[in-house]
C-alpha cells in the first residue's frame, strides 16, 4: 500500500504477500445504480465463497471506476477517466454521478476535448468532487512491463477439480429459501443479501418455525434493534430468536409481549422462558380462567350486553378490551374472541 502525504511517499508492507484477486468487467454498464448492483452482487459472491472478507473499509474490497459518455445514437465511447481506489458502494455511486456529470457539461459547453482527457483522478469525499491524480495519455504511462520476479500460475484440471466443489452462491440460496421455506421472492432477497444474515436465518428455521414470522422477527424486530451490533454480534443469537417465535406460535405469549421480551433479552443474557416467566408474560389460553374473567365483565355490564345482543356488534371490541384489561394483557386474544362469541350468542 503506497500512502502519499505533501511532498512524500511510504510504502506499507503489512499485506505484502496476501493475494489479489482483479475482476475487469467489459464496459457494460449505463448507470451508477447499475454499477453498485454488479458490485454489491460481486460482494457477496466473494464473501460467499469465503474467498475473501470483502471488509471495504479495510481495503479488502474495492475498485476503480471508468467513466466516459457517448451521445445518444453513438456507438463510440469518448475519452474515459479512472477514479482510483474506491472503498464505499455510497461514494462509488456519487462519484460516477459526479464523473458523468462532468463529462455532460464539457461536452455541451464543445470543450470535450480539452477539458476532459484520459487521467486517473480521486474522488474527494468531503465535497463530493473528483479531481485529477495523474495523466495517463497512453499505454506507457501504464508501465506495463514484465516483472522476472513474477512466477506464472498455472492451473490444472486437477486443481479445478479439487475445488470445483464451491458453497450454495447467494441467487441459488435465495431461490431455495423461497421453495423451501414459502418466503417472499423479496423477503429472500433481503435476507442473502449478507451473508450472516443468511446463516442466521436458516439457523433459525432448523428448529421448526415458520418462514414469514422468521423474517419478521429477524429482518424487522431484530435488525431494528441492532443499532450498535451487526447480525454476527447480535446478543440475540439465531435459536433465542426462533425459541421466541415459536412461543408466539404455540400461544404461549403474544406478539406484543414478545416485543417485551426481546427488548429485555438484547440486554440480559438469559433464556426465553426465563424471561417470559421473569416479566409474567405467559399467555393464559386456559378456557376456565378466561371464562371466569369473562363472566365477571358480562356480569357487570348488563346493559351493554342487552344492546349487544340488539345489534350493537361494535360492542364486541367493548368486551374483548375489558377482558384483556382485567387479565392484565395475559389472556390468549384468539380464545377470548371465541369464547366471548359464545357466551353472547
Amino acid at each position: 500500500k503506497s500512502i502519499h502525504a505533501h511532498d512524500s511517499s511510504q510504502v506499507d508492507l503489512n499485506r505484502a504477500g496476501t493475494p489479489l484477486l482483479e475482476i475487469v468487467s467489459e464496459p457494460d454498464m449505463r448507470s451508477s445504480e447499475e454499477a453498485i448492483l454488479y458490485l454489491k452482487k460481486l460482494h457477496s459472491i466473494v464473501r460467499y465463497i469465503d474467498i475473501s472478507d470483502a471488509n471495504m473499509q479495510e481495503g479488502s474490497f474495492r475498485c476503480d471506476v471508468n467513466v466516459s459518455i457517448r451521445p445518444k445514437g453513438d456507438t463510440n465511447l469518448n475519452t474515459r477517466c479512472e477514479i482510483k481506489n474506491m472503498n464505499s458502494f455510497k461514494f462509488i455511486e456519487k462519484a460516477i454521478k459526479y464523473e458523468v456529470n462532468r463529462h455532460i457539461e464539457a461536452w455541451e459547453d464543445g470543450i470535450h476535448s480539452s477539458e476532459i482527457v484520459q487521467e486517473t483522478r480521486l474522488f474527494d469525499a468531503n465535497t463530493g468532487e473528483t479531481r485529477s491524480m495523474r495523466g495517463k495519455e497512453d499505454a506507457a504511462d501504464y508501465r506495463y512491463f514484465p516483472d522476472p520476479d513474477l512466477r506464472p500460475v498455472i492451473i490444472t484440471d486437477s486443481m479445478i477439480e479439487e475445488f470445483s466443489d464451491i458453497p450454495e452462491l447467494p441467487d441459488a440460496k435465495k431461490s431455495r429459501f423461497v421453495n423451501e421455506f414459502g418466503i417472499k421472492e423479496y423477503d429472500a432477497s433481503v435476507i442473502t443479501a449478507n451473508k450472516e444474515t443468511a446463516q442466521f436465518f436458516e439457523e433459525m428455521m432448523s428448529n421448526g418455525i415458520t418462514g414469514k414470522n422468521a423474517v419478521t422477527w429477524l429482518t424487522v424486530e431484530l435488525q431494528g434493534r441492532l443499532t450498535e451490533a451487526t447480525i454476527a454480534t447480535s446478543p440475540v443469537d439465531a435459536n433465542k430468536l426462533a425459541c421466541l417465535v415459536s412461543a408466539i406460535e404455540s400461544g404461549d405469549i403474544s406478539g406484543k409481549a414478545a416485543k417485551e421480551v426481546l427488548d429485555y433479552l438484547m440486554e440480559n443474557d438469559l433464556s426465553v422462558e426465563a424471561v417470559i416467566e421473569k416479566l409474567g408474560l405467559k399467555q393464559v389460553s386456559d378456557d376456565g380462567a378466561i371464562l371466569d374473567i369473562i363472566d365477571g365483565i358480562l356480569a357487570a355490564n348488563p346493559e351493554k350486553v342487552e344492546q349487544y345482543k340488539s345489534g350493537k356488534d361494535k360492542l364486541f371490541g367493548f368486551f374483548v378490551g375489558q377482558t384483556m384489561k382485567a387479565s392484565k394483557g395475559s389472556a390468549n386474544p384468539a380464545v377470548v374472541n371465541k369464547l366471548l362469541k359464545e357466551r353472547l350468542t
